[in-house]
């Protein structure tokens, strides 16, 4: 049994062998219409496997045990902290298609702040699952407003879904962008323009 994190709790699900994963990836490509056994093909169920396990190693991590460590010495400091342009990939729970793309990120302190690292690899975590780009928002964001309490939270994310770039209605050079702001954020609109300057972004 392993445990796969799903949001504030851990959600234990049995998880299928790795010959079982390795069997439906062979069934796909039989499905396909391609030979798993030719040459190019004989190790793809192998390294397919060992892809999921990068693409989706978000599920084996716990968020709030990431930002568990914070720090309240900051002299006074009750100013914006945002991180901007934290670089992402993740896929559509839809057609397990890339999405590709930013998050901004920033939080207005309370008496709590954690290391800058911890919020790029907050965005990791969520993104490193089988998403939408809504979820993901609001998950980032509430997660950061539960642990830290800050005076509020601010998340922009803006993507590029393959899942409509490479099919579908093929549109390439989109990109959507959401937004979640809680608190400071959402109550006071010149907290939020100030925010929205810093990241470039036009909502």
């Amino acid at each position: 049994m392993d445990e796969i994190v799903s949001s504030k709790s851990k959600v234990v699900s049995e998880r299928p062998t790795r010959e079982e994963a390795e069997e439906a990836v062979k069934v796909l490509i039989r499905w396909a219409g391609d030979d798993v056994t030719r040459p190019g093909l004989v190790g793809t169920p192998d390294r397919v496997c060992r892809a999921f396990e990068e693409y989706y190693k978000g599920y084996r991590e716990d968020p709030y045990e990431l930002l568990s460590r914070t720090f309240d010495e900051t002299d006074g400091y009750d100013e914006m902290v945002v991180l901007t342009n934290i670089s992402f990939d993740s896929h559509c729970e839809h057609h397990l298609a890339p999405i590709i793309g930013k998050a901004h990120v920033a939080y207005l302190p309370e008496s709590k702040v954690v290391g800058i690292s911890k919020l790029a690899r907050l965005v990791d975590i969520y993104g490193k699952r089988m998403q939408i780009q809504e979820k993901m928002t609001s998950q980032i964001a509430n997660t950061l407003q539960s642990v830290l309490e800050p005076k509020g939270v601010a998340v922009v994310i803006e993507a590029a879904h393959e899942c409509m770039t490479t099919r579908g209605v093929y549109k390439p050079g989109v990109k959507m962008v959401t937004s979640r702001m809680l608190g400071a954020f959402r109550e006071d609109g010149a907290t939020r323009r100030e925010f929205l300057s810093m990241v470039k972004c036009i909502i």
